[in-house]
């Protein structure tokens, strides 16, 4: 096994292939977090919304892998944008994480004071608290809105992208942006029509895989950094084991 690191424009790398924490709450977190760690993972993508940042953090802190072995992703939600606001939750963000810098920081979705917010972010990066910074959910016309202020560019876009939602037209428009794409809901929202296409079954019959490790193994080829979400322990090796062949 062998997870590929992209270089980001920050010039820090992120392994592209991660684990999701999106609706993982409670005890859940921690066994499926320690898990996943167990078998290799070691990009993490949480958020303020998730809730589970206090328990990601006590896994990595726990684990014998060293701190900067890791990538952790974590989003700041619009009512953290204005500035004067930002910089106290991008604290809140690192101690309920108990970490001292976060890899990656998203404003989570482009409503609200997302401007000022970048400005905030920025200062977090030179502040060492965040390394790379970047958007979630935002337009090609909003990621302009910010590229034409920013100080620091956006390193990575995180948005919806799939088989059936290829994300082609936006990674055009914003071609010259140096960012990188995430994809959430990697496998469309666990969609049985989109597994059963006789574009994903036949080549997962060639290979000896599954349909969802076929629709992982293109996001790899698209050039995505991606964090598929599982409760199922099959499910996160099957995930992770997509490194010996190619479409």
């Amino acid at each position: 096994m062998s997870i590929r690191n992209i270089t980001l424009n920050s010039g820090h790398t992120i392994p592209q292939l991660g684990f999701g924490t999106y609706k993982i709450t409670g005890e859940d977190t921690q066994r499926t977090v320690e898990h996943a760690l167990s078998i290799g993972y070691r990009h993490i993508d949480t958020a303020n919304a998730y809730f589970n940042e206090v328990a990601v953090g006590r896994v990595v802190a726990k684990s014998p892998v060293a701190r900067e072995d890791f990538f952790v992703t974590t989003k700041l939600f619009p009512q953290s944008y204005p500035y004067a606001q930002c910089g106290p939750d991008i604290d809140a963000t690192l101690e309920r994480l108990g970490m001292d810098y976060v890899d990656l920081l998203l404003l989570h979705q482009p409503y609200g004071e997302y401007v000022a917010g970048w400005r905030a972010m920025e200062e977090a990066v030179d502040a060492g608290k965040v390394r790379s910074i970047g958007l979630s959910n935002f337009s090609a016309a909003k990621v302009r809105e910010i590229l034409d202020v920013a100080r620091i560019a956006p390193a990575v876009l995180q948005v919806e992208a799939h088989p059936y939602w290829n994300q082609h037209a936006l990674k055009t428009e914003l071609a010259d942006a140096g960012i990188v794409f995430e994809a959430w809901y990697p496998l469309g929202h666990g969609d049985k029509t989109l597994l059963a296409e006789p574009a994903l079954t036949a080549p997962a019959a060639r290979y000896g895989k599954t349909a969802a490790q076929v629709v992982l193994r293109w996001h790899l080829q698209e050039g995505n950094v991606t964090f598929p979400k599982t409760l199922n322990a099959q499910h996160m090796a099957d995930n992770i084991n997509i490194f010996d062949f190619a479409l």
